[in-house]
């Protein structure tokens, strides 16, 4: 099998790039950080506009209703660029999540403001997991085992991304119950991780862009540090990692089972978080200060890393498939 996208999926990613290298990302970020949504929701509505948003949503919603691989193409652009917001939960978790309920019209309740851009959403699939970014989420929604609740944010929890803002929440209106909650949940999380892994595989390739550009015009004795060969052993590791984690996610995408979605994850969360400390290690003293455009994609590695299920969950969803192939 050769995973390589089509013409159309690169101009869609170049498109997608481009937007979001006009709106100075990094400025956002920080401004989102400090509770400053306006360039932020900007930016999220422009992406909306070319179709980014809706991808996971059936046309019937106003969406796209287009493969799962266009959804990756687009969050591995969202996650190159440290795109902030709840994008994970709006494009990709809150659909899978509605979409798999028997009755259409909690979908169509909330997804076609969604797709446009005008409206995000956040989810928390248990009473004891916080919310991303509930404080400019229009839609908060709140899973308790069989039952699905509308939700209110309460006190903010601090995260190692100032731009990750997280929330508990608390339950207000009952809108499904039923096994089916249970299984659109499940459905949900696979969306969630899977996103979570495409935007991973992003950010890593630009730290890892970003480090290669700064090993050229840095100079140590006479000559850029890029032409030492321990500089060029640890990027081409990186690099190697992410090329490696790749495959992996396009196939989840194909796929669309647990355990192939559990180990994108893996790979993907594992070979950001290499390139991380990489990108760390080549910048030097200079990569640990905030006012370095670098820090903000450490920072959400890092934070993303544990995000939608550990590495550890993960592993132990591929050793239990492998162990019993049927429940995969």
């Amino acid at each position: 099998m050769r995973f390589a996208l089509s013409p159309e999926q690169r101009d869609f990613a170049d498109s997608l790039r481009k937007m979001s290298d006009a709106a100075g990302t990094p400025g956002i970020i920080r401004d989102w950080g400090e509770g400053d949504h306006h360039g932020g929701r900007g930016l999220i509505r422009q992406l909306a506009g070319a179709g980014a948003l809706g991808l996971a949503i059936d046309e019937a919603h106003d969406g796209m209703g287009a493969e799962t691989i266009d959804s990756v193409v687009a969050f591995t652009e969202f996650g190159r660029a440290a795109v902030p917001g709840p994008l994970v939960e709006t494009a990709a978790a809150i659909p899978a999540l509605l979409q798999a309920l028997p009755d259409s019209k909690l979908a169509g309740r909330w997804l076609g403001s969604f797709a446009e851009g005008a409206a995000l959403g956040t989810v928390a699939l248990s009473p004891d997991q916080p919310a991303v970014d509930a404080d400019t989420a229009e839609v908060i929604l709140l899973v308790d085992g069989d039952r699905l609740y509308t939700a209110h944010r309460t006190a903010s929890i601090r995260s190692v991304d100032r731009a990750r803002r997280l929330f508990p929440v608390s339950p207000d209106e009952l809108v499904a119950e039923g096994d089916s909650v249970r299984e659109a949940a499940a459905a949900a999380f696979d969306a969630g991780a899977l996103a979570t892994a495409a935007v991973l595989l992003g950010a890593g390739r630009a730290l890892l862009d970003t480090s290669v550009a700064y090993v050229k015009q840095r100079h140590q004795f006479g000559k850029p540090i890029g032409q030492y060969q321990a500089i060029k052993h640890h990027l081409a590791n990186a690099l190697i990692g992410l090329e490696m984690a790749q495959p992996l996610l396009f196939n989840a995408a194909l796929t669309s089972t647990s355990r192939d979605i559990s180990a994108a994850k893996i790979a993907c969360a594992e070979a950001a978080y290499r390139t991380a400390r990489i990108a760390l290690q080549v910048h030097g003293a200079i990569g640990y200060t905030a006012e370095y455009d670098l820090s903000l994609w450490l920072t959400k590695v890092t934070a993303l890393q544990s995000a939608w299920g550990t590495t550890d969950f993960h592993r132990s969803r591929v050793a239990a498939a492998l162990r019993d192939p049927d429940a995969a």
